[in-house]
């Protein structure tokens, strides 16, 4: 008798050790998938353009977007790619120009240089040469202003130097060392 409860109650214990090991590689299995999905999602910097709208979309607009957001001439060999691929009509290359210096004015601005630095965003060298001295002082002002507010924030945090529990996984360390 106490065999066959020794025998169920180890039976037991390794089935539920087998199922807590399949629970816990499962889990890791659809943590990294969506890690992946996230990393893969990340890649993507346009949308795909469907043959219709490489057909009908106002390039003016597109390039007068891609002007406000700090977008190189270079960018517009991907909308050409894209269009390419689904068959679609040929962007105008003209017309997205002429939006894109449009949208570089209110891109080239102190004050938007100021506020991509103080956001903690990179400064894309887009800009006329002309005035681009005010521009860099004003981006690199705020960059001064984010870069200085991250590090009283890091800082302030519970666990400044690694110490705590949230820091890699491990518990308290001195001196930030593993001894």
């Amino acid at each position: 008798m106490n065999y066959l409860t020794k025998l169920n109650s180890s039976t037991a214990f390794l089935a539920s050790k087998i199922a807590n090991k399949l629970t816990s590689k499962f889990s890791i299995t659809i943590s990294m998938l969506g890690a992946i999905l996230i990393a893969l999602s990340g890649c993507a910097t346009t949308q795909s353009l469907t043959p219709q709208q490489c057909q009908t979309s106002n390039w003016q607009e597109v390039g007068y977007a891609d002007g406000i957001r700090g977008r190189s001439g270079a960018y517009f060999g991907q909308y050409t790619n894209q269009c390419a691929s689904v068959g679609g009509a040929m962007p105008n290359r003209i017309q997205w120009e002429q939006g894109r210096q449009q949208g570089l004015k209110s891109y080239c601005t102190e004050l938007n240089a100021y506020k991509l630095g103080r956001e903690g965003y990179d400064w894309q060298p887009v800009c006329p040469l002309e005035g681009i001295e005010k521009l860099e002082e004003a981006y690199s002002q705020g960059r001064y202003y984010y870069i200085r507010q991250r590090d009283l924030d890091y800082l302030r945090s519970p666990y400044p130097f690694g110490y705590g529990p949230g820091r890699f996984g491990y518990g308290y360390r001195p001196f930030g060392y593993g001894w």
